[in-house]
């Protein structure tokens, strides 16, 4: 399968936006962004002006890059939001952060979307008591996520756990960290994802 293996800070820093790929990291003082605020490369400190075509690719790598995927599974996440009734944009944008990697980051079960995808592979999560490891899988309004009983010594999921109060749960959310698990009260409304994305510039984009 292919993946990104080069550095993800340079990522961050060719968007000029954090876009909390490396876990905790990102909340300190040693995150890329904080220490060089441009673009990496030889002419990363240059000045650009971006054109429509450059803005609206420029949002698309941003959005793929947040959540970790590669061209072809972003295009379908797209193609798939426009057979569904209402804006494409916005439907897009649901369909990710319904993901089930998605989900155990923004549970705070991992520290990064990239480490959450890893922890789902290897099947250390179970979906309303099913095992489920498939990254994917799309969750709903109800269902409930939990740390497998064999996974929950684990030392990277607990330490997540335990650093969970930084990054905060979203409010559509319920955590039960005891149990280590939590559920989905409600699908997320379009103001409630806070990250600066303009999707409508990536609907114009593969609208073309």
């Amino acid at each position: 399968m292919a993946r990104y293996t080069g550095s993800v800070c340079r990522l961050c820093r060719r968007e000029g936006l954090k876009l909390f790929l490396k876990g905790q990291r990102c909340y300190t003082e040693k995150c890329a962004i904080e220490r060089r605020e441009y673009a990496p490369g030889q002419h990363g400190q240059g000045r650009t002006k971006l054109s429509d075509y450059g803005a609206q690719l420029r949002e698309k790598q941003k959005v793929k890059r947040l959540y970790g995927l590669l061209e072809r599974q972003f295009r379908g996440s797209f193609h798939k939001a426009e057979r569904v009734k209402g804006v494409t944009g916005e439907q897009m944008l649901l369909r990710l952060e319904r993901r089930l990697d998605n989900m155990v980051y923004r549970f705070g079960f991992a520290n990064s979307r990239s480490e959450a995808r890893q922890l789902v592979l290897h099947g250390h999560f179970h979906v309303n008591g099913k095992k489920v490891t498939i990254p994917s899988y799309l969750t709903d309004a109800g269902d409930q996520v939990s740390v497998r009983d064999k996974s929950r010594q684990m030392m990277r999921i607990q330490e997540s756990l335990e650093a969970v109060e930084r990054r905060g749960v979203p409010t559509w959310l319920e955590l039960e960290k005891e149990k280590m698990s939590g559920t989905v009260k409600t699908l997320p409304a379009r103001e409630e994802l806070t990250l600066p994305m303009q999707e409508q510039l990536i609907v114009e984009l593969y609208s073309k």
